[in-house]
């Protein structure tokens, strides 16, 4: 890309109305399913309170540090997560090799929509089984009931969660056709006020119920004993997934940042509701848990086996169930918008084809080759597995532990090794400032050596 063509870009690019529509936007991406299932069922399984303390200190060592590195990334030229790796820098042209990353956080967010979807046909069907007495929680039920709905509903009926996974991907669809600005911005200034209602609704609720002391007692008293360096590196890695680090979205959305906006302050800004987020979560969960004896270290089924079982024995259990499930699907949404948008934008700039045959093209594409063999692995394809995993735990991993750890990797090098003083310009006004060579140094020598060692901990 020509610096004629980089200006063009720049020039011609939507940008967001305002700073907080940015935030928003940025933190409903980084909110979604890693805040309210994947950070509640990691804390239970993982002692409580001390992988709360590990969380909040990975934020600051590698979080927001990283998402600085992809802010500038995508500040820079202004173009979609691929040709972000293009152009030139520093007066010399970028070896296209280094559009590889770009390619590698496609692959990653293929990888994660996959899944990602289906957990979204999960959520929908637990409403939908509230609404019509396919799971009745308005008196106490056991975890063999829920085991058994889980199984029924879930592993045994693919066609069904196929129709709501499509359903939830029509959704995003009738947001997406509307564009960056028109679309996901219009839609995460109405979501994510919602989303904090119905949080902080579920809070209230919980934190006041009988016997719930021992429940945020377990999630704030962190056990030092259960702090070791293994599980640092493991809640580092978990802090990759919650910030929706290395498949393009921070660099996508940066993208349509004005030039004069302060990336620092919205670096801190999303890492801390983030932060936010996922720890009220867990003010959600887990006194509901303690206060009716449910065991916190179920795993992955936390949200959908041991949570239904809390709500059977709460006052007006259903009302509050179909709230927490509507949480769990408008955390999803402003999450999928995003890592969706990723592919469109790069997939639209590559080939200046219209943007709804694109949006059609990819949420069509994920849904045929990603979203229905993730279904199918929970029942006809179970036996079918990768690498010891079926494909829906396939997805999860590959993406998760290994495209998005090199991804991130190679963002980091690129900082570091290629951009170099323009990634401190882009940065700060003040490219000599002490914090923008702190940042620099920190990112191009010791970040890589912690992904390195989080991407080699997790093989």
């Amino acid at each position: 890309m020509t610096n004629m063509t980089q200006e063009r870009s720049t020039q011609e690019r939507q940008t967001w109305s305002s700073r907080l529509t940015y935030i928003m936007t940025v933190a409903g991406a980084t909110v979604g399913f890693g805040a309210t299932w994947r950070f509640p069922y990691l804390v239970g399984e993982n002692g409580g309170g001390a992988y709360v303390l590990l969380f909040c200190i990975a934020m600051i060592v590698i979080g927001i540090p990283m998402i600085l590195v992809e802010n500038v990334i995508g500040r820079r030229i202004r173009v979609n997560a691929i040709d972000s790796f293009a152009g030139t820098v520093n007066g010399k042209r970028i070896s296209p090799a280094w559009k590889w990353l770009g390619y590698l956080g496609m692959l990653g967010a293929f990888c994660i929509m996959a899944y990602y979807m289906v957990l979204g046909g999960w959520v929908i069907n637990y409403i939908i089984s509230i609404f019509n007495g396919g799971l009745v929680l308005s008196e106490p039920i056991s975890k063999e009931i829920t085991a058994q709905f889980f199984e029924s509903s879930i592993n045994g009926n693919p066609l069904m969660i196929s129709l709501y996974t499509l359903l939830f991907v029509l959704i995003n669809y009738i947001i997406l056709v509307k564009g960056v600005i028109g679309g996901i911005e219009r839609a995460v200034k109405y979501l994510m006020p919602l989303l904090f209602v119905f949080l902080i609704c579920m809070v209230i609720r919980n934190v006041t119920l009988p016997g719930a002391a021992e429940g945020i007692r377990f999630y704030l008293q962190p056990d030092f004993s259960k702090i070791t360096p293994q599980l640092f590196m493991f809640v580092l890695g978990q802090v990759f997934f919650a910030l929706s680090l290395g498949f393009g979205v921070i660099i996508t959305l940066s993208s349509y940042l004005k030039k004069g906006e302060n990336l620092v302050q919205t670096a801190v800004i999303t890492g801390f509701t983030n932060t936010l987020i996922a720890v009220l979560a867990g003010f959600m969960i887990f006194p509901s848990l303690f206060s009716f004896g449910v065991a916190p270290d179920s795993g992955p089924t936390l949200v959908f086996q041991s949570l239904p079982i809390v709500f059977s024995h709460l006052w007006a259990g259903e009302f509050f169930a179909v709230i927490f499930f509507s949480l769990l699907l408008v955390a999803a949404l402003t999450t999928s918008l995003t890592i969706y948008e990723v592919l469109i934008t790069a997939l639209q700039e590559k080939t200046r084809m219209n943007r709804r045959k694109v949006i059609i093209l990819v949420l069509g594409g994920i849904y045929l080759f990603g979203n229905l063999p993730s279904i199918l692995s929970y029942g006809p394809w179970a036996e079918v597995t990768i690498f010891g995993r079926n494909i829906f735990d396939a997805f999860d991993y590959f993406s998760g532990n290994i495209l998005f750890m090199l991804t991130a990797l190679g963002c980091a090098l690129f900082v570091g090794f290629v951009m170099k003083d323009e990634a401190k310009q882009e940065l700060t006004a003040n490219s000599n400032s002490k914090f923008a060579n702190l940042w620099f140094n920190y990112v191009k020598y010791f970040v890589p050596l912690v992904i390195i060692s989080i991407f080699i901990g997790n093989l």
